[in-house]
């Protein structure tokens, strides 16, 4: 199994958020202590989205941090790694990508969360665990104890994702999550760099 980026805080793009440019926002999310990132730009072409790829992981390496691409084996190629949805054969990804690579999957329910470990992937998100615009489409949230109970079950790192913020980050933690993953806090906020500060300072919080 690979090693996850310290500290844990997986921050997932969406270039339609971002008040300037994506690799502006970022630039700041870095600066703020991210380590970890995911592309998950599903609007542009995969030309594009490699040459996004190829920027963002020139921009990674001072801060040593990591970039997984959703879905796209091509440009996780040239990436550290890739997050697969659900129902993308993660043995065909490790085949092609290779043991070095970070392979995620996606998962909403305990029993993907099982069969993500199963298979082999270094790290499982589970969402929705609170209510989120992001995610309107995947049932009711699955709360704290939903978390707890996925993260007791499962036998690799399970990432909290749907609605995370500074004010719940800790709780996650303490409910068993490994790391937390956030998007729409991040990337619409004025300056990126600042949520990423609260989240991870919330994070590692004793006694919250």
């Amino acid at each position: 199994m690979n090693d996850l980026p310290d500290p844990p805080l997986l921050v997932i793009t969406d270039r339609t958020m971002v008040r300037a440019s994506l690799e502006m926002a970022l630039e700041r999310a870095f600066e703020g202590g991210c380590r970890w990132v995911m592309i998950r730009e599903k609007r542009i072409n995969e030309a594009e989205r490699l040459s996004l790829v190829e920027r963002i992981m020139q921009m990674a390496e001072p801060f040593g941090a990591k970039v997984v691409v959703n879905t796209d084996l091509n440009a996780a190629g040239i990436a550290n790694g890739v997050h697969l949805p659900q129902g993308q054969p993660l043995i065909d990804a490790r085949a092609e990508l290779g043991l070095d690579k970070i392979i995620g999957v996606s998962a909403h329910t305990i029993d993907e969360v099982r069969a993500a470990a199963s298979a082999g992937a270094d790290y499982v998100t589970i969402s929705p665990i609170f209510r989120t615009q992001s995610k309107p489409g995947y049932g009711p949230p699955l709360s704290l104890e939903g978390l707890a109970k996925a993260a007791n079950l499962a036998e690799i790192p399970v990432i909290a994702l749907g609605g995370v913020t500074s004010a719940n980050a800790n709780a996650c933690r303490r409910a068993g999550a490994a790391g937390v993953a956030v998007m729409g806090t991040i990337m619409r906020a004025r300056d990126p760099a600042i949520p990423v500060h609260d989240i991870l300072k919330k994070w590692y919080a004793e006694g919250d």
